[in-house]
This record gives structure tokens, C-alpha cells and sequence, in this order.
């Protein structure tokens, strides 16, 4: 283990949970813990929530190039990429790729993650059959999104906010074992959690850290699972049965040459 994922997993309990719900669904899902597995974190930049997995991750984004992108930190450079695989230890690669017309091969990945990323897509049915695509037979995908049933759209680089019933519908449109929940209680604790730290802002980063505790606490519960109201995240699940998704395994086929490999 690195210096840096040591210091990750020492500060946890002071990070925003939605982050340590993402983490511990990972390390929950037996696909995911199994002997050489693989998992394929889209959009994930750093991909913190993967520290310490047992699998071999993949971490794929698009190329930081856009001033929007740049403003909201999006994407990764090759700056990024150098920093995340010198501080992983199971990262085993991070590739530039578009998941709506992915270079990636069929059948390869035992999950894939996706936190906070399908608000940004454009074509997200396409998105969605290709992850699918190179989920292998009885992968699991996990993914967050803000919850459109209480949480406006103000995000300049959102192209939209799910209800639960609409990520519900496009999910099952492609997957047969679907399961949306209502996650993570908004209010004053968890504006303060979402505060960067700094050594320079002490008071800032301990009250960041003590709110993101109390706001751990109150989203955590099953009733808040079906709480639409004062909830900020949709977290699915979804699951390969190994059934054939007509035209996914051909779906832009011609543009997979262009991935880009870097590590």
C-alpha cells in the first residue's frame, strides 16, 4: 500500500457518504471481491472510492480539453494519469475513452462503477448498452446520479437530472435485474461536508470533516432508501444475466481503434 492510499483510508470516515456508500457497496459485491477480478471505473478521474479493492481497475474518462470542463474538473489530462498510477497500487490502467462508443472489448469487466457521470452524457442509452457490452455474463453495474425527483438542475455541464422512475425505465431497458434507491439527506451538515479541505483553512476542513460524520448518520437507515424528498443521490444497481442485447456487441464497432493506452 501506498503512502497515499494509507492516508485515504485514515481520513474515511471524515469523507462525504456518498463516497463511503459507493466504497462499501464495492467492497460488498462478491463480483467485485472474487479472485482476478476486474473492474472498470468510467468518469472516475482519481477513482479514490477503489483504494484498497482486491480488484484490478480500469479507470477511463474523457480528455480534459473544454473550458466547462476544465472549470468543473472534469475529465483527466495526462498530468492526472501520471499522479493516479503513482499513487495506486491496484489501478492497472487509465485510458482515454468515450463509454457512449467505447474502444473497450467485449466481455472483459466483473463490474463496472460510474459515480456521478450519467448526468453528463448526452447519449445516455448508448452509454448505458455499452457498459452492458463489456460487462461480462452475471456483471454488476453500480452507479450515482443526482436525484432528479428533489434536486434542480443547475449545472451548466448536466444534461439532465433522473427521477427514479426514469433511471428505473432506462436501466431495464438494457439490464434485467434492476434496483434504484433514494440516497444521502441534504441540509446544513451535508453543504459543510462537501467543503474542500486545506491546512491553510483548519477550522474550514475540521467542520467539513465533522459534518460529513453527521451526515453519515442521517443518511444512513432504509427508510431513507425510499425517501424522495430531501434526498440528493440515485444509486443503482444493475445486473448481467449473460442474455444477448441485439446490435450491443456491434455498437460502434468501428470506432474501438481508438483507444488510447497510457501506462
Amino acid at each position: 500500500m501506498k503512502p497515499f492510499e494509507f492516508a485515504y483510508l485514515c481520513a474515511e470516515p471524515f469523507l462525504p457518504p456518498l463516497m463511503k456508500l459507493v466504497r462499501r457497496r464495492l467492497m460488498s459485491s462478491p463480483q467485485v471481491r472474487a479472485k482476478d477480478a476486474r473492474l472498470l471505473d468510467v468518469g472516475g478521474r482519481k477513482s479514490h472510492y477503489t483504494i484498497a479493492l482486491p480488484a484490478q481497475v480500469t479507470i477511463t474518462d474523457l480528455p480534459r480539453e473544454t473550458e466547462v470542463q476544465k472549470q468543473l474538473n472534469l475529465g483527466i489530462s495526462d498530468q492526472t494519469i501520471c499522479q493516479t498510477l503513482g499513487r495506486r497500487t491496484n489501478v492497472r490502467e487509465v485510458l482515454f475513452d468515450d463509454m457512449t462508443c467505447s474502444a473497450l472489448p467485449d466481455d472483459t469487466f466483473d463490474g463496472v462503477v460510474a459515480v456521478e457521470v450519467l448526468e453528463h452524457v448526452e447519449q445516455d442509452g448508448d452509454f448505458v448498452r455499452e457498459v452492458y457490452r463489456v460487462l461480462k455474463s452475471q456483471g454488476v453495474f453500480l452507479m450515482t446520479t443526482p436525484n432528479g425527483d428533489f434536486v434542480k438542475n443547475t449545472n451548466p455541464d448536466h444534461k439532465r437530472h433522473y427521477t427514479r422512475q426514469q433511471l428505473t425505465d432506462l436501466l431495464s431497458s438494457v439490464f434485467d435485474n434492476v434496483t434504484v434507491e433514494y440516497a444521502i439527506r441534504g441540509g446544513t451538515f451535508r453543504r459543510w461536508g462537501l467543503r474542500s479541505w486545506s491546512p491553510r483553512r483548519p477550522i474550514v476542513t475540521a467542520l467539513s470533516m465533522f459534518a460529513n460524520l453527521v451526515n453519515t448518520i442521517e443518511s444512513s437507515g432504509e427508510a431513507i432508501k425510499r425517501q424522495a424528498k430531501g434526498t440528493h443521490h440515485l444509486v443503482a444497481t444493475a445486473q448481467k444475466s449473460g442474455r444477448t442485447v441485439r446490435n450491443a456487441s456491434l455498437l460502434h464497432s468501428s470506432t474501438r481503434e481508438r483507444l488510447i493506452r497510457v501506462g
